[in-house]
């Protein structure tokens, strides 16, 4: 009976996907088709849990044909992240007008990470502090202990390591090792991998011109067919959020939720109201934070469902250079950096909230002016080189409580609600990346505004 009921559900997943492509067929826009996968997946995931129950055997094998599709997305695009990235960067360098003035604008995204970042983490002091929210208050069962003592163990990789040394683990011994995903910095060693190729072709440019301009040829060819690909797999954004999206409502623990739903609701005030400063930035830059909204909309939505920043590189370049009017130099800058450095939910709210909720459990008074101090530069610091990955945000929240001496097993506590709020944090990391590279481009006056404000559609080349 489970194999006819799992057949019967696959069979209804086919004929949703086939809906979204003759949706497709009939030009309706990318937008409205990922919004329909939305919903659909929601009601879907929903019904499917009511009917057979979250842990049951027909949920499980369903889910497993489901991941074909929703997984199968998130690593097709995980595929082309690294050559992305790589090839991005030194495709920056290969364009003459990025090239006069890479530091000016490698500074200025970085400076906007980091300085939204440290805003991050006021945002998240303040609405724990409002919420009155205390670690000791969440009860610890048996999976919440196991996850506290795994964070420990986790901990000694990184807890002995000076700010110098967590510095150092930036850089690429290894590339090619790099290239394979292999360390959590993996991702800024091989954007510093392409910059010093992309410097050293400046100086042959100089010395060596037509060696120079052979050499951007080859670079440009192959951005040229890296963005093809990454155009290919866009297309199938529609199919992966459906999948995904039925996956995480039709498993999620709705019990565990509501006991924890404070903590829930506090996270998400705190990461609506830093999408609300991510468009204030744009409004004090002249620009429409609506229009922001409309268009950036397919990235945030897939980078929801999803729970990965770095599988949603490709669109978000995509979407910053199609839509948004940003240079492609400063989107891939934006984009490829914004995987490492000043993710604000994962490396700014989330620590920040963690430490404010645990520091009253050894005694510390969390609302003490040096307490908030001090945290707000450890996580801005800190939140150099956090993968764009899942788990990305518990490194992060290592990092920042080891250096506040705050015990990390206490963060185990919110294990079963992490992915529900690893949603949101998701999506506030990647508006955090396009953000910096839209800002980047009005300040230094190379947005294409009339594009920001056009109606182009997105991803259907």
């Amino acid at each position: 009976m489970t194999a006819i009921l799992t057949i019967l559900n696959v069979v209804i997943m086919v004929a949703l996907i086939f809906g979204l492509f003759t949706m497709q067929k009939k030009h309706v826009s990318f937008s409205k088709r990922v919004f329909a996968a939305l919903g659909i997946g929601i009601v879907l995931g929903v019904v499917l849990q009511l009917m057979y129950g979250a842990s049951s055997e027909v949920i499980k094998n369903s889910v497993d044909w489901f991941n074909i599709v929703g997984v199968g997305y998130v690593r097709l695009l995980q595929m082309v992240v690294m050559p992305l990235v790589f090839i991005s960067i030194l495709a920056a360098f290969t364009k003459l007008k990025l090239s006069h003035n890479i530091g000016k604008i490698s500074g200025l995204i970085i400076g906007i990470l980091v300085g939204t970042t440290a805003i991050a983490a006021a945002i998240g002091i303040g609405t724990t502090a409002v919420f009155d929210l205390e670690a000791i208050e969440i009860e610890q069962g048996e999976a919440e202990q196991a996850r506290g003592a795994s964070l420990e163990q986790r901990l000694e990789s990184v807890q002995d390591m000076t700010l110098p040394q967590q510095v150092i683990q930036l850089l690429p011994a290894n590339p090619f090792l790099d290239f394979t995903g292999d360390r959590p910095t993996s991702t800024i060693a091989v954007v510093i991998f392409a910059a010093f190729i992309g410097l050293a072709f400046l100086g042959v440019k100089r010395k060596e011109p037509e060696a120079a301009e052979f050499f951007a040829k080859i670079v440009n060819t192959l951005y040229s067919i890296t963005m093809r690909i990454v155009t290919i797999i866009l297309r199938l954004t529609p199919y992966g959020v459906l999948a995904l999206m039925t996956r995480v409502t039709a498993t999620s623990d709705y019990g565990a939720i509501m006991k924890l739903g404070e903590f829930v609701i506090a996270s998400y005030v705190a990461l609506l109201i830093m999408f609300g400063v991510h468009l204030l930035l744009l409004i004090f830059a002249g620009l429409n934070p609506v229009t922001y909204v409309k268009k950036t909309f397919p990235v945030l939505l897939f980078a929801f469902t999803s729970r990965t920043s770095a599988g949603t590189l490709p669109l978000n370049v995509k979407t910053q250079s199609q839509r948004l009017g940003v240079p492609e130099g400063v989107a891939n800058f934006s984009g490829s950096l914004g995987l490492s450095i000043g993710q604000n939910g994962c490396a700014g709210i989330y620590p920040a909230m963690l430490a404010v909720m645990i520091a009253p459990t050894v005694g510390i008074n969390p609302l003490s002016p040096s307490f908030i101090f001090t945290l707000i530069l450890v996580v801005a610091i800190s939140s150099f080189g956090v993968a764009g990955v899942g788990g990305g945000a518990t490194f992060a929240a290592l990092i920042v409580l080891s250096a506040m001496d705050l015990p990390v097993a206490l963060a185990g506590l919110l294990i079963s609600i992490e992915p529900l709020i690893d949603m949101g944090r998701t999506a506030v990391n990647v508006s955090g990346s396009m953000t910096s590279g839209v800002l980047t481009s009005k300040i230094t006056g190379e947005l294409d505004e009339t594009v920001y404000i056009g109606e182009q559609e997105a991803i259907e080349a």
